[in-house]
């Protein structure tokens, strides 16, 4: 599947969301997940590679931990796990411990919001 029809695909499903209403908010949207899951496939590239640095994500706030299972949470429970704790703890990472790679990751989602209100849709 090429990326623009993935990106599409992912569009159409936010329509259907009540809480984005806008181009403007659903790329919003896909830029904090893509930056997740990319962020996450490096971290795991690197782990295969050797290499010895960690990850600035805490492994339950890693793409791979709540997001990459089809089975995993979804509805409620996947709305507050975002909402409650995964925003709140890449808002406010500790970049002493987790270095540049940190910053970046605290700073992608210094101003970053979840506006999708179905965690069905989400999923």
């Amino acid at each position: 599947m090429s990326v623009r029809t993935l990106v599409k695909s992912i569009q159409d499903i936010m329509r259907k969301d009540t809480g984005v209403d806008g181009d403007a908010q659903r790329i919003s949207q896909l830029c904090w997940m893509f930056f997740l899951k990319i962020i996450d496939d490096k971290d795991q590239e690197m782990e295969l590679m050797g290499d010895a640095t960690t990850s600035p994500i805490p492994e339950r706030f890693r793409w791979r931990t709540w997001a990459a299972d089809p089975e995993g949470m979804t509805g409620e429970e996947l709305l507050t796990f975002i909402n409650a704790d995964l925003f709140p703890a890449l808002k406010n990472l500790q970049t002493d411990q987790a270095g540049a790679r940190g910053r970046v990751v605290r700073d992608v989602f210094e101003d970053a919001y979840n506006y999708m209100k179905s965690g069905q849709l989400m999923r």
